[in-house]
């Protein structure tokens, strides 16, 4: 259920912020909300998991994803006029 509100509340902010942005802010941003719900669920898992060695490729693969959200987001705003 909490995934489901994310994934939902997730779809409304970007419908919002779409509003006043180019279709290639708004898919950026799509990509980028869709990485850090991915992020959240695999921190999630790495909470839950039953081992360390689990845990941390869980944590550092939700870093990552985390990361490859904030490289979107800077993309955009640095080739963004």
């Amino acid at each position: 259920m909490k995934k489901f509100a994310v994934i939902l509340a997730a779809a409304g902010l970007v419908s919002v912020a779409a509003c006043n942005r180019t279709p290639t802010e708004a898919a950026a941003d799509n990509v980028s909300d869709n990485l850090e719900v991915q992020a959240d669920n695999l921190q999630d898992l790495a909470d839950n998991a039953s081992t360390e060695n689990q845990a941390a490729a869980l944590t550092n693969a939700s870093e990552n994803a985390e990361d490859q959200a904030d490289a979107v987001e800077n993309s955009v705003e640095n080739t963004s006029l």
